[in-house]
């Protein structure tokens, strides 16, 4: 399915009461068009529509540039100024990967808006009350979600909550909130989103893992009060026993089996993706896959850093670096695995890294998913968040379970020796668990780490032999407000990087 692109100036507009105009719900009924909603089927296809709002390149693509490349897990690769501008910490206002990103997701939320608007006009007796409960808490959960990720990347935006239904200015043009603002609306859309939805739709695994739980809800929560600017580690420890205790019973499984592509919808998985192989599949892995997985022989984008390869190394942790890490000999030019002699008028193979947490490309239609919340995550910020409330003790055995399952020893007494060693310590479980899982930006940040390691980081050119300089500083840690919607709305205002 495609999911055209808009930006806010003209998603607002451009909703006017008239959902048909943006919702493009394929392969679902035609009768999902009309101008009211009054049947359960056409409400139902509208939610459906929200939920593939993950399937844009916001969320397929973008979101692994904005966090691991942009970060110190992977390079850019490939040819794509865009994204060597991410790679390089060099991100203009007019970066299309930015634009696109912004207007995916101000879209989503918009469906997500006029899906709570229109349930209530909804008059088929087919709708339950229970039903239409459920279809509120998730058109919430994904509001939440989707502004979750736009605070992150981009500092306070704009808070939207209805359906716009006037194309005058001052509806159009909405200022931007606080960072603390955004924030406090997640939090509250979700609390309210836990109460309406259930813990599991049945039996039926490829349901309860599509759609919005009160587990997702619980977890993104915790999330949310961890990331804040003022991070709430007790609340997030709230939240964190409530996702354990659900009915849906999460529980960690082989790592190995998580990014098999033969192990979806388990049981560690929160809510993920439903990508279907070759009918309405996923193009991402065609992009990062080597020769012999893809079939082509281009230059591969999102190639595994040195650094993150040698993270892996130093740990010993040849189950996770074998799951999320593929080795092959190509013989086109890479700046940082190898380049072409100049003595010798053929290309010389270079070993080099590729992306590897999708296994099977399919011709651009595969079934690989990504898990947009799953339990390891929430394992590791459960450790987190005793060790900033000083249960160290607890705070380790939470780290041991994620390392126990990939046959790494517990920690050392050197590894938990104290609150700021265990910060270090569970950060780096962080990047060797959730690489290529766009987390690791989000976490430099929380940890207060990201102009630090960047600038510290050292990354070997091989056309010159020199290291990036990356220019790190705190201006950037956010990326810049789009150009396009500074333009289009005279209440925004820039970021410093802008």
């Amino acid at each position: 399915m495609k999911i055209t692109t808009y930006i806010i100036g003209s998603l607002i507009a451009l909703s006017a009461w008239s959902c048909d105009d943006f919702l493009e719900l394929e392969p679902i009924s035609e009768e999902t068009t009309a101008s009211a909603y009054d049947k359960l089927s056409q409400i139902e296809a509208a939610l459906t529509g929200t939920y593939e709002s993950f399937q844009s390149d916001a969320y397929v693509w973008n979101n692994v540039q904005f966090q691991d490349v942009r970060a110190d897990n992977h390079y850019a690769g490939g040819d794509n100024p865009s994204f060597y501008e991410v790679d390089y910490l060099d991100i203009s206002a007019t970066n299309d990967k930015v634009n696109q990103s912004w207007g995916n997701m101000f879209n989503a939320i918009l469906k997500a808006n006029i899906v709570m608007e229109r349930v209530h006009g909804v008059t088929d007796p087919l709708l339950t009350e229970s039903r239409k409960n459920e279809i509120i808490g998730e058109a919430l959960f994904l509001r939440a979600y989707h502004y979750y990720n736009l605070v992150n990347l981009f500092g306070g935006v704009p808070i939207i909550l209805e359906a716009t239904k006037s194309t005058d200015a001052g509806s159009v043009n909405i200022p931007r909130s606080t960072v603390e603002e955004v924030f406090a609306q997640i939090i509250l859309d979700l609390d309210e989103a836990r109460k309406l939805l259930p813990d599991t739709y049945g039996n039926d695994a490829s349901v309860n893992k599509a759609r919005a739980t009160t587990g997702a809800a619980w977890a993104l929560m915790a999330k949310a009060y961890a990331q804040k600017p003022t991070p709430e580690y007790n609340k997030v420890l709230e939240c964190i026993a409530e996702v354990d205790k659900s009915a849906a019973n999460y529980k960690l499984i082989d790592y190995a089996h998580l990014f098999d592509g033969a192990h979806y919808n388990n049981e560690e998985s929160i809510i993920e993706v439903q990508w279907l192989a070759g009918s309405d599949g996923n193009w991402g892995p065609q992009m990062l896959l080597p020769p012999s997985v893809s079939g082509d022989e281009w230059r591969k984008f999102v190639t595994p850093s040195k650094d993150l390869v040698a993270a892996f190394d130093a740990e010993g942790d040849e189950i996770r670096k074998k799951a999320t890490i593929l080795f092959e000999n190509v013989a086109w030019i890479d700046e940082y695995y190898g380049i072409q002699e100049p003595t010798i008028d053929t290309p010389k193979p270079n070993n080099v890294a590729f992306s590897y947490k999708w296994k099977n490309a399919a011709g651009w239609s595969s079934g690989d998913r990504q898990y947009l919340l799953r339990y390891g995550d929430i394992v590791l910020l459960k450790a987190e968040a005793l060790n900033e409330t000083g249960e160290l003790g607890l705070a380790a055995n939470e780290v041991n379970r994620i390392r126990n399952r990939v046959s790494l020893d517990d920690l050392t007494a050197e590894q938990k020796s104290s609150k700021e060693v265990m910060r270090q310590t569970i950060l780096k479980e962080r990047r060797l668990e959730l690489a290529q899982e766009a987390q690791r930006w989000d976490d430099l940040v929380r940890y207060g780490v990201v102009v630090e390691t960047m600038n510290n980081l050292v990354e070997i050119d091989l056309r010159d032999g020199q290291a990036i300089d990356y220019n790190m500083t705190s201006d950037k840690i956010y990326l810049p407000i789009p150009q396009q919607e500074l333009d289009r709305n005279p209440n925004l205002t820039p970021n410093p990087s802008n």
